[in-house]
């Protein structure tokens, strides 16, 4: 696409100039002309009237007019000037021009013809001077419409190649890309629909996540059961035919075991990715468990502002660390009480998770590179914010230094819409007894 917006550009361009360029240049050549032609015609009546006037007056043409007739106005040609007289004298002034000349005449009422040569090559050099300048222009107008379609390509073509990266990242499994806005209204309305679409897939790949986890947990629970009640019976059991039956039995349930593991691992691969929908104040009740103690002895506080019902789509292990990583930043740089607080972020349903202390905040000459590699205060390896930052970028979110002083580190997540509430896609099939089936049997018998 950007090269056909490059070739298309340049051409409508090219063509423009072609169009209005020779047009301009040939009127201008022919108007350079025109007004060479017309100011000798002004010293030619200018010159018939002196010598109509010198010839009423029965002198001698003057030699000023004859001079100002031969050099004319500032920025003429100089021009060959010769008067026949009605008996036969020839006055001359100026130079004679050799090769191609532009000559006009005229005779006065008394019968002396006048005439005014000026060289054409001149002229000529003037009409080209003006297609010059014509065909520089053209020259500038193209490089410019070079410059303007390289600019508009990569305008359009930016966005598009980020958008098919982005339509990769939800076809692998990312929860949601990040995308920022183009500029171009269509480009944006296919960005946005992503967006959206990317929220649904999530949304249902949560939810038959979700349904995976609780039909394994309700088939492990009876057949763990099952189980153990084989192996009762085969214990118990003195006949060999009945301990036969009951091993038999027990490789069954075991064969079908395997049969659901295998199953429930085929759909984990199939769906990819591994966010789901975490509510985000059990992942942080367990930092507060994990990190409040040790809080307690340096003589902080730890405090927690999350709403109860506030949900993410991220993956609970990785949601885990990055906390844990922000914490412990703020327990080993921070100084006070440190805060975790939630809230919603935009109008798209993010939700902005911020870790705050009272400390001095971060050095100027490290927070513009807080997030690489080895970048460290001296107290640390510098590995823990930017494995935190790859943690969250994985899971489509982002992390970032809000605040340099006192210092807010803020974790943007995509949250979980009520409309895509994995309870609404995909409700939750109605739980399995394992004590129901057996109950009827000891009441039938």
């Amino acid at each position: 696409m950007r090269r056909r917006v490059l070739l298309s550009t340049i051409a409508a361009v090219a063509v423009a100039v072609i169009l209005l360029g020779v047009p301009l240049g040939f009127f201008g050549a022919q108007i350079v002309m025109n007004n060479e032609r017309q100011r000798l015609s002004d010293r030619l009546d200018r010159l018939v009237s002196n010598v109509q006037t010198a010839q009423e007056g029965a002198y001698a043409i003057p030699e000023a007019a004859m001079r100002r007739a031969v050099e004319g106005r500032e920025g003429d040609i100089p021009a060959y000037v010769s008067v026949v007289l009605p008996d036969g004298t020839l006055v001359e002034a100026g130079t004679p021009v050799d090769g191609p000349d532009m000559t006009v005449g005229a005779t006065t009422s008394l019968a002396a013809s006048v005439s005014l040569s000026v060289s054409s090559v001149s002229t000529w050099i003037r009409a080209a001077y003006v297609v010059t300048l014509v065909v520089v222009a053209g020259v500038v107008a193209i490089a410019a419409g070079v410059a303007v379609a390289v600019w508009q390509a990569n305008r359009l073509s930016a966005p598009l190649v980020y958008l098919a990266a982005s339509a990769e990242q939800v076809a692998s499994g990312q929860v949601r890309p990040r995308l920022e806005p183009s500029g171009v209204e269509e480009i944006d309305l296919v960005a946005a629909e992503l967006a959206r679409t990317s929220d649904r897939l999530a949304a249902r790949l949560a939810a038959e996540r979700q349904f995976t986890s609780n039909a394994s947990h309700q088939l492990r629970t009876p057949l763990t059961a099952l189980t153990m009640r084989l192996e009762e019976i085969q214990a118990a059991s003195k006949d060999p035919d009945v301990q036969e039956e009951a091993r038999i039995s027990l490789e069954q349930v075991e064969r079908l075991v395997a049969v659901v593991d295998d199953l429930l691992a085929a759909s984990r691969r199939s769906q990819g990715g591994t966010t789901e929908p975490v509510l985000l104040i059990d992942v942080v009740r367990q930092q507060e468990e994990e990190w409040g103690p040790t809080f307690a002895r340096e003589g902080r506080r730890l405090v927690l502002d999350v709403a109860p019902d506030q949900r993410v789509l991220a993956t609970p292990g990785a949601l885990a660390q990055v906390l844990a990583t922000l914490i412990e930043n703020s327990l080993r740089h921070g100084d006070g009480t440190t805060t975790v607080r939630s809230r919603p972020s935009g109008t798209t349903g993010a939700v902005r998770v911020e870790v705050t202390d009272e400390g001095p905040g971060v050095p100027d000459e490290l927070a513009g590179k807080v997030f690489e590699r080895g970048a460290t205060s001296g107290a640390g390896t510098g590995l823990g914010l930017a494995l935190a930052r790859d943690l969250a970028a994985a899971d489509g979110g982002r992390l970032e230094l809000a605040q340099r002083r006192p210092p807010v580190f803020a974790l943007f997540l995509a949250g979980v819409p009520k409309t895509l509430d994995p309870g609404v896609v995909l409700p939750p099939g109605t739980t399995i007894s394992s004590h129901g089936r057996r109950g009827r049997r000891r009441a039938s018998g």
